[in-house]
């Protein structure tokens, strides 16, 4: 019985084992038809398989333009003449006969001081002067008397000669008489303190009541808008660009650039520029003058000014937005002839407006790409579309 039992077991466990091993090698090779079948579809299909698209890309041809060196700096306006009015006579404030800030001519009044005692001063230099017209009367009939009787021998010649000298002497006083009289007109005049020049008027420092002094008491200023003067600086770097010291000899012209990024329409002319660099600021001061006609532009207001001059160079002009820069420097996108790109490297200058002055690293007829440029690296293939020749208006304007 025992041995039975024994006989049982063994047998069951023996088959336990064969199940074992049934069961794993049915599950490697279920594993392994899993990963045949994974791989047997993992083939490419090299008729299916499809390029990166070209990308479309807009270009410019370069064309070289000759042009003269050119800079901006940022400027200040200020009237051509910019006066301080001030009363040559002093006395109360009457009145004020001008509207403040309004243009004025030249010659026309704007204040009035208390005329009153220099009307009282000049009639009574006009009465000195009648007084003395007198003298000199009454000294001259003594002269003339004095001498007809010297001829008859009635007095000596040392009397004629003390009448001829009283003469002389009233005569002078008459003179200065009448000088009074006229310095005495002049300050009449001055209590009507008038414009010199035409201008637009500033504020008034003074209201009606104030005592004002001679030449003293700033009434208020005037400043004469057509012309308008414009000054600006270079640095020694910048001026030796231009082949050194500037003057209106070697500047070809002068251009503003207001506020609002558009240019002036009226061209400027240098009419000071300084003989040596300031020590302090290391620059080269200098000034231009702009007509300003139409009063557009005011005393203060700051500005641009492109000032052209040197001698002429060839260079190219180009969009800011093809211009990239990297560690290396700036470069540009050019488009080979296989319509593949490569990145050029390039020296730019100034800006004219919207576009880079390329000093150096472009040939004529090279294509410039001048969109899609983030989608770029170099060897990529494109599809290029051409473009207007760049526009060169703000070239020509400056020229």
């Amino acid at each position: 019985m025992v041995i039975s039992i024994f006989s049982n077991l063994l047998n069951y466990c023996f088959f336990l084992t064969i199940l074992k091993k049934k069961c794993a090698n049915s599950f490697r090779y279920g594993l392994t038809c899993f990963l045949l079948a994974g791989c047997g579809g993992s083939e490419p299909d090299q008729s299916t398989a499809e390029t990166d698209p070209a990308i479309v890309v807009t270009f410019m041809v370069a064309e070289p333009v000759n042009m003269p060196m050119s800079l901006e700096t940022i400027a200040q306006t200020e009237g051509a003449k910019e006066i301080e009015v001030r009363p040559r006579v002093g006395g109360i404030l009457l009145k004020r006969l001008y509207d403040e800030g309004t243009a004025v001519e030249a010659g026309q009044p704007l204040f009035l001081i208390d005329p009153e005692p220099f009307q009282n001063a000049l009639n009574e230099a006009r009465a000195l002067l009648r007084e003395q017209e007198a003298r000199v009367l009454r000294a001259r009939t003594d002269e003339s008397r004095q001498k007809r009787l010297l001829a008859e021998n009635f007095v000596s010649q040392r009397a004629h000669e003390l009448a001829a000298m009283d003469l002389a002497i009233e005569e002078a006083a008459l003179q200065a008489a009448k000088v009074r009289v006229q310095q005495a007109q002049l300050n009449l005049s001055y209590t009507t303190v008038k414009a010199p020049v035409s201008g637009v008027t500033g504020r008034s420092q003074f209201s009606e009541g104030a005592l004002v002094s001679a030449n003293g008491s700033l009434l208020t200023t005037l400043a004469q808008l057509s012309p308008i003067w414009v000054r600006f600086s270079f640095s020694d770097n910048e001026v030796a660009r231009f082949g050194g010291h500037l003057s209106e000899k070697n500047v070809h012209s002068v251009r503003m650039i207001l506020a609002d990024g558009s240019d002036y329409q009226r061209e400027g002319k240098i009419n000071f520029a300084a003989s040596k660099i300031d020590p302090t600021l290391g620059t080269q001061q200098l000034r231009a003058t702009f007509e300003n006609a139409d009063q557009r532009i005011l005393p203060g207001q700051f500005v641009r000014v492109r000032v052209i001059a040197g001698e002429s160079r060839t260079v190219y002009i180009v969009p800011q937005v093809a211009v990239l820069s990297s560690d290396l420097g700036r470069f540009v996108y050019v488009i080979d002839e296989d319509n593949a790109v490569g990145q050029r490297a390039v020296i730019a200058g100034d800006w004219i407006g919207k576009d880079w002055i390329i000093l150096d690293g472009l040939n004529a007829e090279d294509r410039v790409v001048i969109d899609n440029l983030i989608k770029l690296s170099p060897g990529k293939t494109v599809d290029p579309q051409i473009r207007d020749a760049v526009s060169t208006s703000h070239f020509n304007a400056s020229s």
